[in-house]
């Protein structure tokens, strides 16, 4: 699938821009195609490794319902959200990834990233970490999302110092 070219391409991020914002971030929106074929956005806490973004979940609900019946979704993070009413508009920065969702089912590859996860927010409890890990083992799962297409935006009262602040 080619996927749209953006609009305002003055105000794209680079790719790096976009990496750097999905490894700051620790939350976003995760879109599926829902129930009757809704939309279904739910914000989630997430770790980026490698390319690929991960999330935890409970062994059922809407969510992997949906995933299971079609892997294509949607994510969105915010990472600036500046309101200047003066201006009348916000200063933001954003990215939005496109790509395939998969649950992880091997025992071994769902530790791994269950650590990586764990670790993004507790890094300075390891005995903690494996002592939650292994009690919830058997209730939650580990979701995968490989990004098939990555696009950043910013404010277009952003576009200029960015380009000032990486010369610098």
């Amino acid at each position: 699938m080619a996927f749209r070219t953006m609009r305002r391409v003055k105000q794209q991020l680079s790719h790096e821009a976009c990496e750097e914002i999905l490894a700051r971030g620790t939350s976003g929106v995760l879109a599926v195609l829902g129930d009757d074929n809704y939309p279904y956005a739910v914000p989630l806490s997430y770790a980026y490794d490698a390319g690929k973004i991960y999330f935890h979940s409970a062994l059922t609900g809407h969510k992997l319902d949906a995933i299971a019946l079609e892997p294509k979704v949607s994510f969105c993070v915010i990472d600036r959200d500046e309101i200047h009413p003066e201006k009348y508009t916000t200063y933001f920065t954003s990215v939005i990834v496109f790509g395939r969702i998969r649950t992880i089912l091997d025992p071994t590859e769902k530790e791994r990233t269950a650590q990586l996860f764990a670790q993004r927010f507790c890094p300075n409890d390891q005995d903690g970490v494996d002592q939650e890990i292994a009690t919830l083992r058997e209730r939650f799962c580990m979701l995968e999302l490989t990004i098939e297409h990555m696009t950043g935006k910013q404010a277009k009262e952003l576009c200029g110092r960015r380009n000032k602040e990486q010369a610098e």
